[in-house]
């Protein structure tokens, strides 16, 4: 089994931005943050696998890391930390030269500690959102990772685009702090859909108990419909031996619920590779 530092590079799919198909010019990008209220949710591993999925699957995908100074995805993947995100944000270099590319996946990461990004209290939204805009028509589904919580930076990104997937676990506090982002994107933001999904679940009745909370709540209380994506059942390995597992190309039981909850949106949402995702090798 893959160390996860080596994930990103047993993606085996064509290398090198010449050799990626033309995506269609008439079909939209798909933008999708991935978030929660509570930190320590999975957030990052479920975008992880996500984007690399979905490359496989023949969509020209990007990852962007969205906590601006703690980038979580570097450090997953064990991508060198530096401060290429920094230089960016001051045009000193490009967006190509920033990026993180394997075939159709590209990943953004964004900074660690950087005291420039720190002191100068930037508009890191803003400065995000541009980067999307300017390049969205390149892709067909651009991932955020988004950061927990309510900063503003995160509810203006969450808001941005076009789906949200808000991870929540078992734990209430979880189910609190999701009720509360989900509460101030309605109130703020207009924001009257997004997809729950449920991680760490134990049980098909702990998940159906979570899944109806949240509906409930967010529907009798918010005008808002919370829709169920899909469940990751609690993984029997180590908290250090998850990402190992998890973002495993094997065909273990948590990458196949996986890949039908990402091929069932992927389908309801359209496009030309959707089946491609039920026709990739480990899904077999």
């Amino acid at each position: 089994m893959h160390k996860t530092s080596e994930w990103l590079l047993s993606f085996k799919s064509e290398t090198g931005a010449s050799q990626l198909k033309t995506r269609n010019p008439f079909k939209p990008c798909t933008k999708i943050s991935i978030t929660g209220g509570k930190g320590g949710v999975g957030k990052t591993s479920i975008a992880l696998k996500m984007a690399k999925e979905l490359a496989q699957a023949g969509y020209r995908t990007l990852l962007v890391d969205c906590d601006s100074n703690l980038s979580n995805t570097a450090i997953k993947l064990g991508i060198p930390l530096d401060d290429k995100f920094e230089r960016l944000l001051s045009a000193q270099i490009s967006f190509e030269e920033c990026l993180v590319q394997h075939g159709r996946l590209h990943i953004l990461p964004a900074c660690n500690g950087s005291l420039e990004i720190f002191e100068n209290k930037l508009k890191l939204d803003e400065i995000i959102g541009d980067i999307i805009t300017s390049h969205e028509h390149e892709y067909d589904y651009v991932l955020l990772d988004c950061p927990a919580g309510l900063s503003r930076e995160a509810l203006t990104l969450n808001a941005a685009c076009d789906y949200r997937f808000v991870v929540v676990t078992p734990d209430k506090s979880s189910i609190t702090d999701s009720y509360s982002l989900i509460k101030v994107l309605s109130q703020r933001f207009n924001v009257k859909e997004n997809h729950i999904l449920v991680n760490m679940y134990t049980s098909d009745k702990q998940l159906f108990k979570v899944i109806s909370t949240v509906r409930e709540t967010t529907r009798t209380f918010l005008g808002v419909e919370s829709h169920f994506l899909g469940g990751i059942n609690r993984l029997e390995v180590a908290p250090e031996g998850f990402d190992t597992f998890f973002l495993s190309d094997t065909r273990n039981e948590a990458h196949r619920n996986f890949i039908k909850l990402l091929y069932a949106f992927t389908e309801k949402v359209g496009g030309a590779a959707a089946g491609e995702l039920r026709q990739t090798p480990e899904t077999h």
